[in-house]
């Protein structure tokens, strides 16, 4: 990988590139560090040191904040991220499969892609709005730092004027950030939402390795400080194992002769991921299992039984009935994402149209059935491991202490190691066309 960076950077275009996504991630880093207009800047690092000293992260807002990079809890103009683009993105592909209209835009290529984008981003900017108020609000409250003593002195002024302020600043800088990743993407290096997305989390790791060592006991912090690093370091091996695990089925395509030339004859395959998913089943469970949380805290001390009940199993997330949920939410999920991306029907239906065939499997409905027989064969083991790298946090919580501040979690392990591979096999690509050596040296 490093030597890839390095020939990288020996080629003119290819370091101009690089050096154009590295100056936008310093300016997606520099307005992580803004502060809103009108909230009180020394309220706010009062809170966050209290939480820190405390312990005790902001659980709720977890999976928020470190999209955010930590600007979430700053409450910078960035604070809101990359999640309302994350959502609608999510919303979008999901209802590609719901309305027939997305649908056939979907088919059209690259007009009807462009045209799905452009849903994407007015999405993208009515999330923004919404999120954005609901941020203002839940500062205002105290709800966003519920044990801090200054939590209600975070927003001063309770004019409408300050509120609208607040929400345009929040809602522009989400625009800012959607264009900054569409620039990455189209003169950078990579796609812009992900490497963005892989600077924030990324940006969240030494600090929070620092407080794991200065929360530790044995020999000054330093023994936890380098299990915690052995275990990350182990983490990544496994996540870059089972990331390139594919199932190859391979296809034929019958030779045809159109005039005096021969068309067709070879062979390929189509790759099955293990993880067909992604990352995207443990977002829908962690968002699923907010919701409780968001209503207990919205509703008050007087919600009634229901709220203790919440607060018992399902709030601080080492319950057992927590822990289960979670795991098997995102095993459903797992199922569900790949049953809406992944059509084998689409896919028999292609390969016949192209003269295109399994060995030993009939065209039509014998190859729709072999496919969705192979994909359920592979999406277990691939649920059961997004599954049990999620609930690594949890392990560290009991293990030691760590909370919401444990690195290695399994959403942002999956995402960096996601992120990496596919810069550093765009680079490599990008090489082989300007370095391409043949068969004869």
């Amino acid at each position: 990988m490093l030597t890839a960076f390095a020939r990288a950077f020996r080629t003119p275009d290819l370091r101009k590139k690089l050096l154009f996504t590295l100056g936008i991630v310093v300016l997606f880093r520099f307005g992580q560090h803004v502060p809103v207009p009108g909230v009180s800047f020394q309220n706010v690092q009062q809170c966050v040191d209290e939480a820190q000293a405390g312990g005790a992260g902001s659980g709720l807002f977890g999976l928020v904040n470190m999209f955010s990079g930590g600007a979430l809890l700053q409450l910078t103009i960035f604070a809101l991220g990359i999640m309302p683009y994350i959502t609608a993105s999510i919303i979008l592909q999901l209802l590609v499969v719901v309305i027939p209209r997305l649908e056939a835009l979907k088919k059209e290529g690259q007009s009807g892609q462009a045209k799905i984008t452009q849903y994407t981003r007015y999405l993208t900017m009515a999330l923004a709005v919404l999120q954005a108020t609901g941020l203002v609000a839940t500062a205002r409250s105290g709800t966003l730092f519920p044990n801090c003593s200054v939590a209600g002195d975070i927003i001063p002024s309770d004019s409408i004027f300050t509120t609208v302020i607040m929400v345009i600043a929040l809602t522009s800088a989400t625009a800012l950030i959607m264009w900054m990743g569409e620039l990455i993407t189209d003169r950078g290096i990579g796609n812009g939402m992900s490497m963005l997305m892989f600077v924030s989390i990324a940006a969240g790791f030494p600090s929070a390795l620092w407080q794991i060592k200065l929360s530790g006991t044995l020999a000054d912090g330093w023994i936890e400080f380098g299990v915690v690093v052995a275990c990350g370091l182990a983490m990544v091996g496994l996540v870059v194992f089972v990331e390139l695990a594919q199932r190859r089925i391979p296809v034929q395509y019958a030779k045809r002769m159109i005039g005096r030339r021969s068309y067709g004859g070879t062979s390929t395959y189509i790759p099955l991921k293990v993880n067909q998913a992604g990352v995207i089943p443990v977002i829908f469970a962690s968002s699923l299992l907010y919701i409780p949380q968001l209503l207990v805290q919205f509703a008050g001390t007087d919600a009634g039984g229901w709220a203790d009940w919440v607060q018992r199993y399902f709030t601080g997330g080492d319950h057992p009935y927590y822990i289960v949920t979670y795991f098997l939410l995102i095993v459903f999920f797992a199922f569900f994402y790949v049953a809406i991306t992944f059509n084998p029907e689409d896919v028999a239906e292609n390969m016949k149209k192209y003269g295109g065939f399994i060995p030993g499997i009939r065209a039509g409905r014998p190859t729709v059935e072999y496919l969705s027989y192979v994909l359920n064969r592979i999406t277990w083991p691939g649920a059961m491991y997004l599954g049990l790298i999620a609930l690594v946090p949890t392990v560290a919580l009991v293990m030691f202490n760590a909370q919401q501040d444990f690195p290695f979690g399994g959403t942002s392990i999956l995402i960096i190691v996601g992120v990496g591979l596919e810069t550093v096999r765009q680079i490599e690509s990008q090489l082989h066309q300007r370095n391409y050596e043949g068969f004869l040296r």
